[in-house]
């Protein structure tokens, strides 16, 4: 059986990590806070002392870090990933990155003899608790199809992309309409509430019709109870508006809606919603 490593147990990267354990992979993990390494080792995984000795120990090692600087670091920093990666060993990226991040990891790893793969996810923390998650892969396809009992054990369906960067590409996609998405269902409560509706029958209504969809349904009890236990948190989603925004850029395509979700969602940001779910970006609108 292959070896794993798994770097970075944040909310999403924790969930997924476990997946793989109670699964019975042999899997070593790291994190910048040692300390989150605790509940996995308790349920059989190995801590790795640096990304680089996880690379080195492991057949295949997954990531899953909080943004571009992020991944950058972890694989090209001091006892970064590149240090131990080589030999046919494959690193799969599961961070969401821009497209330049991503072809600039798998560069370096090939140059090292290692084998790629970016794996973005769609999904947040219910979905990597329940290893439900929909895997947007693209790079190695010797190593998607070497990995895949692990990548199913984290997600229902996985897609294959092709050449690197159309995994990062695909992700940004699917964020930018969700982040439109809740802004669209934010605006329209708020519009309701002022106008006297109860805010239970505006949800009551979309969940009848074709606007009826799990985000709404997940996301429209927050605003109701003012209260946003992180699953997707605030900053990240902005940081991936940012990211499309900046891709609607580099290939010439307006996005005239996706620009101003990202302002809305930057404000909530800097109103100290930074942490809190997504769905927090209400309390900015409903001012």
């Amino acid at each position: 059986m292959p070896q794993f490593g798994f770097l970075g147990l944040g909310i999403m990267g924790n969930a997924m990590a476990a997946n793989l354990v109670r699964a019975g992979f042999p899997v070593t993990v790291w994190n910048r806070n040692p300390a989150k390494c605790a509940p996995l080792v308790a349920l059989g995984a190995r801590q790795g002392g640096s990304p680089r000795e996880v690379a080195a120990a492991c057949d295949i090692t997954f990531a899953m870090l909080a943004d571009p600087a992020a991944a950058t670091e972890v694989c090209f920093g001091p006892d970064g990933v590149l240090e131990g990666i080589g030999a046919g060993r494959g690193y799969i990226d599961m961070s969401t990155v821009d497209d330049v991040t991503a072809r600039a990891v798998a560069g370096a790893v090939a140059d090292r003899g290692g084998r790629f793969l970016e794996a973005p996810v769609s999904g947040t923390k219910k979905p990597a608790e329940d290893g439900t998650l929909i895997i947007l892969a693209a790079g190695d396809r010797g190593l998607y199809d070497e990995a895949a009992p692990a990548l199913d054990r984290m997600g229902k369906k996985r897609l294959y992309l092709g050449a690197v960067g159309q995994g990062a590409r695909m992700k940004l996609v699917v964020n930018a309409i969700m982040g439109g998405m809740v802004t669209a269902l934010c605006e329209g409560v708020a519009l309701g509430q002022k106008g006297g509706l109860d805010g239970a029958e505006i949800l009551e209504a979309l969940d009848a019709g074709a606007l009826a969809n799990p985000l709404f349904k997940g996301k429209g009890p927050m605003l109701l109870k003012g209260e946003y236990p992180t699953s997707f948190p605030l900053k990240h989603m902005q940081k991936d508006l940012r990211l499309a925004v900046a891709l609607g850029d580099e290939l010439g395509q307006p996005l005239h809606c996706i620009a101003a979700v990202n302002e809305t969602f930057k404000r909530a940001r800097m109103a100290g919603h930074a942490d809190e779910d997504l769905a927090a970006v209400f309390q900015v609108i409903k001012q």
